[in-house]
């Protein structure tokens, strides 16, 4: 999709979704990893699985977060169209691991642990982290910052939408020496 390819990760209510929309805004084209490529599958070897059902609710949102993925070979295919000078994928995926190596750089979407409640709280129930159990799922992980791309750069995503996008803007151009 481009000639140079970025992913802004983070976590549930990190800002992914609303970066992406304020990109489009300034004309940049954006796959929406969470709307366009995510699907529920084994991490490890890409198929299709459904939801195992579980006693506990905690463990069915904690599953649901471990197994929503994006396809690889799609996303290889998408990073090696250069149709767009640069492509930004938006989105989390428990399998990032897999083709991360693929994007010029990662960004990581960064909020404490406050802003990150207040965010999951003004959710509808109908959007994840809308609903308590998976709040309390989130939270919990954004202790640990187990599922986040550990080599990433860490954007400040607690600032207003205009300067998180002119942050990671102002990286590609020559503003962060991690970013080639």
């Amino acid at each position: 999709m481009g000639i140079r390819n970025y992913l802004i990760e983070g976590g549930s209510g990190t800002g992914k979704t609303t970066v992406a929309e304020e990109l489009e805004r300034r004309g940049h084209h954006v796959v929406h990893g969470d709307r366009t490529l995510a699907y529920y599958g084994d991490p490890d070897t890409g198929e299709p699985m459904r939801t195992p059902e579980f006693a506990d609710e905690a463990d069915t949102v904690r599953w649901g977060l471990d197994h929503w993925i994006w396809p690889v070979e799609t996303v290889r295919t998408l990073i090696a169209d250069h149709t767009s000078a640069i492509t930004f994928f938006c989105g989390h995926s428990a399998n990032a691991a897999q083709f991360t190596s693929l994007f010029d750089a990662v960004f990581l979407l960064d909020v404490d642990a406050q802003t990150l409640r207040t965010r999951l709280m003004k959710r509808p129930e109908d959007e994840f982290g809308g609903k308590p159990i998976e709040r309390d799922v989130v939270l919990s992980l954004h202790q640990t910052q187990d599922d986040l791309a550990g080599h990433a750069v860490r954007i400040d995503a607690t600032a207003p939408i205009t300067r998180v996008v002119d942050d990671i803007l102002s990286r590609l151009s020559g503003g962060d020496p991690r970013i080639g």
